[in-house]
């Protein structure tokens, strides 16, 4: 059993016909839970009806609820979902809300302390109370584990520096890390000492070395010193680098119903097999059929049926 802290938004998901518990860091948190680990959320909710619902839900999920601070002001945090045909979200996440407000406290210091593992997201610097809380912890937290889960236009460039380089383990899907490796390739450039053809030179010879995903992989790791790094790629499965070594997952055959939380689950059951040593291409292979699981199920945290992961494994071990 792993002592491991969450940090950021809890929420409702508001579906055109439903709504459901979510938020990235409280679905990370629940799936660890389930995977038998000690674990707290730092967050913030609203002293009304909403926030009541989240707080009650956490506690009997086994989440440790004592740095679950209660606002006066604000509301408990809401998004509104549109799923598409093919069962990708977007979102519409309501500002200012209850987690914009999380507060630096000497229990929240205290806890991170003792983690084995404090992961985060970028959603959480929206705000600068937040922000100036997250980065107080991430200064001493032992392990840090960064969740880019990039939301427009809730993230700077600046920032994006600031968390990666804080990080020992980045998460990214696969659109996230095009735009990163552009942001960093031009960050490289430095425009200010070069002319125009200059700088279409450099570029050109950053991009001939980050023309695959493992040589994108391996520049984030270069420039923000970074030693593990794992890309999901939807439907493809992932990729991870870990102690100089990639691995792969191709994905699994399944009929999305959703995708909200399936990235969350992914990285819940990732970083849950590498803590507790496994060797990294099974966590990797144990993770995406999680994923998979939850993607075919509907809402962020569905009960997870043991027959229908292992059918998923053995399909792919047999492959």
């Amino acid at each position: 059993m792993k002592n491991i802290v969450c940090f950021g938004e809890v929420l409702w998901d508001v579906f055109p016909n439903r709504k459901k518990i979510g938020g990235a860091p409280l679905n990370v948190a629940l799936r660890l839970k389930a995977f038998d680990n000690n674990v707290s959320i730092i967050t913030r909710i609203g002293e009304d009806l909403d926030g009541e619902g989240l707080f009650q839900f956490i506690k009997e999920n086994g989440v440790a609820v004592d740095n679950i601070q209660i606002d006066s002001e604000l509301k408990t945090g809401d998004v509104a979902v549109l799923l598409n045909d093919e069962g990708s979200a977007s979102y519409t996440i309501n500002y200012p809300r209850a987690w914009d407000r999380i507060q630096l406290t000497k229990e929240a210091e205290a806890i991170t302390i003792a983690s084995d593992a404090f992961i985060f997201g970028s959603l959480s610097t929206r705000d600068h109370s937040t922000k100036k809380t997250l980065y107080k912890l991430l200064e001493i937290a032992p392990y840090k584990i960064f969740d880019v889960n990039l939301r427009a236009p809730y993230y700077t460039n600046e920032i994006l520096n600031h968390l990666m380089e804080a990080a020992d383990f980045i998460k990214f899907n696969d659109d996230e890390i095009i735009e990163i490796v552009t942001h960093l390739i031009t960050k490289a450039a430095d425009f200010k000492k070069f002319n125009d053809k200059e700088v279409t030179a450099i570029i050109n010879k950053l991009n001939s070395d980050t023309q695959t995903l493992e040589g994108s992989i391996k520049f984030i790791a270069q420039q923000t010193n970074t030693a593990s790094i794992c890309v999901t790629l939807g439907s493809k499965g992932a990729i991870l680098l870990y102690n100089g070594t990639f691995y792969y997952n191709k994905g699994y055959k399944i009929k999305v119903v959703d995708t909200v939380g399936a990235g969350d689950s992914f990285l819940a059951t990732l970083t849950d097999q590498l803590l507790k040593g496994e060797a990294p291409q099974t966590a990797i292979d144990f993770a995406c059929a999680i994923g998979a699981v939850v993607a075919s199920s509907e809402g962020a945290n569905p009960k997870l049926n043991q027959n229908d992961i292992d059918a998923l494994l053995t399909k792919h071990i047999n492959c």
